[in-house]
C-alpha cells in the first residue's frame, strides 16, 4: 500500500500515543483507521501524524517562555485534521519540509524562509513537528516517523511503512524477532553477511523502544 498500514500495536508504538486512546477515539470518530475502520483496524502514515496531533493538542503545555497554555478546543483539533489531510507534500522523502501543528490547529510548513502556513504566511507560533520524535505525558516516545535511527527508513509505499534496513527490504521487526528466538547480534549479521553491525543494533533498539512504549502506556 502507498499509504502504509499499521496494526493498533504498532501505530501506538510509532505514534508514540496509548493503545487504548486509539480505540477511543476511533469508537468516538474522533480519528477513524483511514486503511480499515473496522474488524483488524488498520491505520496509515498519515494516521500517525493525525494521532499525535490530537494528543498533543488535548494536553496543557508549557511555551518557551514559561507560560502555560491550555488545552486546545476540539474544534481546533478538527481543524487540524482537515488541513493534515489535505496536505500533498510526499512527506517520506529526504528533502521534505517539517509539517507542524500550532495550538490553534493550523498546519504549517517549515520551509527554507521559515515557518510558513499553507498559504504562505510566515509565522512563528508554538509549534509540534509531527515528523520528528514525540514523546508523551505517559512516558512513551515515537520515534521519527521518516528516519527513527540514522541507518533506518520508514516509507509508507514500501513494505507498508514498516521500519526497515535502509536501501534495504529487511523489516526492523524480522530482525528483532530472531532475537526474541536467541539469536545474537553476530548470528543476526551471519544470517545477513551485507548488513553492517550498527545496522542491526539500531534496528533492535528501535523495535525495544516500540515495545517499551506499549508497556509504558499499558501502565499507565
Amino acid at each position: 500500500m502507498s499509504i502504509g498500514a499499521y496494526t493498533a500495536e504498532r501505530a501506538a508504538a510509532l505514534s508514540g500515543v496509548p493503545k487504548s486512546t486509539l480505540h477511543w477515539w476511533a469508537r468516538n470518530d474522533i480519528l477513524v483507521p483511514s486503511v480499515s475502520p473496522t474488524k483488524v483496524r488498520l491505520w496509515s502514515h498519515s494516521d500517525l501524524l493525525a494521532l499525535r496531533v490530537i494528543y498533543w493538542l488535548r494536553q496543557k503545555k508549557t511555551a518557551e517562555t514559561g507560560v502555560e497554555v491550555p488545552s486546545s478546543s476540539m474544534p481546533a483539533v478538527r481543524r487540524a485534521l482537515r488541513e493534515l489531510q489535505s496536505l500533498s507534500i510526499p512527506l517520506w522523502r529526504d528533502d521534505r519540509p517539517s509539517v507542524l501543528v500550532d495550538t490553534k490547529g493550523q498546519i504549517h510548513i517549515d520551509a527554507k524562509a521559515g515557518v510558513e502556513t499553507l498559504t504562505g504566511q510566515l509565522v512563528a507560533p508554538e509549534t509540534l513537528d509531527l515528523i520528528a520524535p514525540f514523546t508523551t505525558i505517559e512516558g512513551s516516545t515515537g520515534p521519527d516517523l521518516l528516519r527513527p535511527r540514522p541507518l533506518l527508513r520508514i516509507v509508507p509505499g514500501k513494505l507498508g511503512g514498516s521500519p526497515h534496513v535502509d536501501h534495504t527490504r529487511l523489516e526492523t521487526l524480522a530482525l528483532a524477532s530472531l532475537r526474541a528466538d536467541g539469536l545474537t547480534a553476530a548470528a543476526i549479521r551471519e544470517l545477513y553477511p551485507y548488513l553492517e553491525e550498527q545496522q542491526i543494533i539500531e534496528a533492535l533498539d528501535l523495535e525495544e523502544q516500540l515495545a517499551r512504549n506499549l508497556t509504558i502506556a499499558a501502565a499507565a
